[in-house]
């Protein structure tokens, strides 16, 4: 049975349709219309009952949370594809360890930003000491990227993993919602930029 994958663009949903893209595996694309109310309807909410996208179906059996999916992704298509490391490797554990990171705590710091900076939240929403403890938060752990990538162009060594598809995608999202300008952190920007010129992640973010 073939993989069917439930999804909206600029979504979190992003990290799953490049893995897919990179993974070059089959699969049958659903998109939803969020504001439709498409993911609260109940046949989809019999697949994720968070009503949320990111949802994959693979042989009959609905997955959820995209940081669960892409590793579910990884270990089952990507090993001997080379995008994933071999479970019980130090390579393994730190594509793990990073996907974990990247889904905890770079998501809690971003998201926190976000909602006290967005345009697309009301002033009266808003929170300036938040907002500023949010920011200093998330920054610093984009310091935390640009040490891990400073002697090394990938994340778990010289090979792009899906633990680089995962963040690139956020920070790609991050830098059009919250931090334009990565010059600060020029290793970081210049891995960020390695993994979006990659043709699937082009073929996911080119409109259309």
């Amino acid at each position: 049975m073939a993989i069917k994958f439930y999804f909206s663009p600029y979504s979190s949903a992003v990290r799953t349709h490049w893995a897919l893209e990179e993974l070059g595996i089959p699969y049958e694309g659903v998109r939803m219309d969020l504001k439709a109310g498409d993911q609260k309807k109940p046949e989809f909410l019999k697949l994720n009952p968070n009503g949320k996208v990111p949802t994959l179906v693979d042989d009959g059996v609905p997955y959820f949370e995209s940081a669960a999916i892409n590793i579910y992704l990884g270990e089952k298509y990507g090993v001997e594809k080379g995008l994933w490391p071999k479970p019980g490797t130090h390579a393994y554990g730190r594509a793990m360890s990073w996907t974990v990171w990247a889904a905890a705590s770079l998501l809690n710091a971003g998201t926190r930003l976000i909602y006290n900076v967005s345009k697309e939240i009301p002033d009266d929403a808003k929170n300036a000491v938040q907002a500023e403890g949010a920011r200093k938060d998330f920054e610093g752990l984009l310091g935390l990227l640009e040490a891990e990538l400073a002697d090394k162009p990938f994340l778990t060594g010289q090979t792009f993993t899906l633990a680089d598809v995962l963040i690139a995608a956020d920070l790609w999202w991050y830098q059009m919602a919250i931090v334009p300008d990565l010059s600060p952190w020029p290793q970081l920007k210049a891995w960020t930029a390695r993994c979006v010129e990659r043709p699937a992640f082009k073929r996911i973010s080119t409109p259309g």
